[in-house]
């Protein structure tokens, strides 16, 4: 049991921590960086440096880079998943340990072992779904951001 359920345990209580801070601090970032955006307009009306009308867009373009990474990594929907995983397998793993129903039954090891395979095999389907939608994403954000662009003649 620990060489498979501990492990995984592990593994996805790690995951999911990893994926929150990188959630929470692209998230910070986008606020911020947002924010400032408002602020580059009062600098604009008080400073008049040839550098300053750039400072808008610039700031806007690290909100969309930002935004992309946050859809293309899809860290939020990766965090609350392997948390989920986590708890999932844990409580099943306590079940089986205290013999709880489902696993009060002869050959309860048989369930517990599926049970668990179950639930990893879900949460790989899971994470597979949201590569190729994080992957799609970014392709349609490239060709949206290609149609704007001028035709070269």
């Amino acid at each position: 049991m620990a060489e498979r359920v501990d492990d995984q345990i592990e593994w996805h209580d790690r995951k999911s921590g990893y994926n929150k801070v990188k959630y929470q601090r692209y998230q910070l970032i986008q606020l911020v960086v947002a924010s400032l955006i408002t602020l580059s307009a009062v600098l604009n009306t008080l400073k008049n440096a040839d550098w300053v009308p750039f400072v808008a867009p610039t700031l806007g373009a690290v909100v969309a880079i930002v935004s992309g990474i946050l859809g293309l990594f899809k860290f939020q929907e990766n965090w609350v998943d392997y948390r989920m995983t986590s708890e999932q397998l844990r409580k099943e793993k306590y079940l089986f340990l205290t013999q709880s129903e489902p696993y009060n039954e002869p050959d309860s090891f048989r369930l517990f072992v599926a049970t668990i395979e179950d639930i990893l095999s879900k949460q790989n389907s899971k994470w597979l779904k949201n590569r190729t939608e994080g992957a799609q994403a970014a392709v349609a954000a490239v060709a949206s951001s290609d149609e704007d662009e001028p035709a070269a003649e």
